[in-house]
């Protein structure tokens, strides 16, 4: 029998708020100002998506669409391009421009009234974590977290479960003990990977994707009540 549910662990982009959109306007207004011929619409931005990490999104992309550039001078390229992606972004998303997603304050507010402990786990940046936090919880969020793993501190990208092994040493649970919260398929087979059971809520770029593996897809949280959450990953069956 799976042991009792103690912690609750999160991804960022698309779990916790629709955040790719403003990654992408970030990327093409970076790439402006460095006077690149690159625009990612949001077809080729859902293509990108199935690559993690903003750095080896642009790597993937020149690649594909401008291989030309693959030079010795490519990597301090995209380091100054993320650089500045990330200054942008962050500005944007610490004014409040991204919201958190429908019911995701609620489930948060329900672990922890409850005791549960919850963890972020992402590929994303401590700084665009924290840009978020700011903006979507007026700073709040923080401290809801008990730890926060992102890009600098598990650089194997999803679907590597290297993020997730870290969070659960650093939780000191047992993968049973523990349900991950997802948006993609790379988010899924981490999870997966690492020995967590895994919800996904459908994000804009990843509505009808691959979540083979996860407990249950949602369209999002507005209406997943803490309870039901808890009797799926215990196994049970109810209508």
């Amino acid at each position: 029998m799976p042991h009792a549910l103690k912690a609750l662990i999160f991804d960022v982009d698309g779990t916790l708020a629709e955040t790719e959109e403003a990654h992408r306007q970030a990327f093409n207004q970076t790439f402006g100002e460095f006077g690149l011929p690159w625009v990612w619409d949001q077809a080729l931005y859902r293509e990108l998506l199935k690559v993690s990490g903003g750095k080896e999104r642009i790597r993937s992309f020149v690649a594909r669409h401008d291989a030309n550039r693959l030079n010795n001078a490519l990597d301090a390229l995209i380091a100054k391009l993320h650089k500045r992606k990330t200054e942008l972004y962050t500005a944007a998303v610490s004014g409040g421009a991204v919201p958190f997603r429908p019911g995701v304050a609620r489930l948060i507010n329900e672990a922890r009234a409850l005791g549960l402990r919850l963890a972020i786990a992402t590929t994303t940046t401590t700084a665009n974590v924290t840009a978020l936090l700011d903006g979507a919880t007026g700073g709040a969020g923080h401290g809801w977290f008990e730890t926060k793993a992102c890009a600098e501190d598990a650089p194997s990208k999803k679907p590597d479960p290297q993020v997730y092994a870290l969070v659960l040493a650093r939780l000191g649970l047992r993968p049973d003990q523990v349900l991950a919260f997802e948006d993609s398929t790379n988010g899924v087979r981490a999870a997966r990977a690492a020995g967590l059971s895994v919800v996904v809520s459908e994000s804009v770029y990843t509505k009808g994707d691959d979540f083979t593996g996860a407990l249950r897809v949602y369209p999002d949280f507005e209406t997943v009540t803490l309870e039901e959450l808890r009797r799926l990953h215990a196994g049970l069956r109810y209508a």
